[in-house]
């Protein structure tokens, strides 16, 4: 499971980007993308969930599920933002970025070490 949600949440972070980049170009944010971008995140979320709580997983494991609920707060904001059409603040995405990409490293730790 700490897998499924390592690749889960690899793409999530190529959607992620791709919304990052349109945003600093100040393009209109594609729906899809967020979509996709969010269900990744959810999947990988519900992976990492999963295996927390069904098994042993390494403690970085258990930190990056932290870290990713958190993630998902200031997403569930930003997708507000998009879904009233209003411009997403770019200090709130890095932020949120920044939060997934600290998790992704603690994640990987976790997949790696077991």
């Amino acid at each position: 499971m700490l897998w499924a949600s390592v690749v889960a949440f690899a793409l999530a972070a190529l959607g992620g980007l791709t919304l990052f980049a349109l945003r600093l170009r100040q393009k209109v944010l594609p729906m899809p993308v967020a979509l996709v971008h969010g269900m990744a995140a959810a999947t990988g979320l519900v992976c990492l969930l999963i295996a927390v709580t069904a098994s042993a997983a390494p403690r970085y494991a258990t930190y990056a599920l932290i870290g990713f609920a958190l993630a998902a707060l200031g997403g569930f904001y930003l997708f507000s933002l998009h879904m009233r059409g209003k411009i997403h603040p770019i200090l709130l995405i890095v932020g949120h970025g920044s939060i997934a990409v600290a998790s992704f490293v603690l994640l990987l730790l976790a997949a790696l070490g077991s």
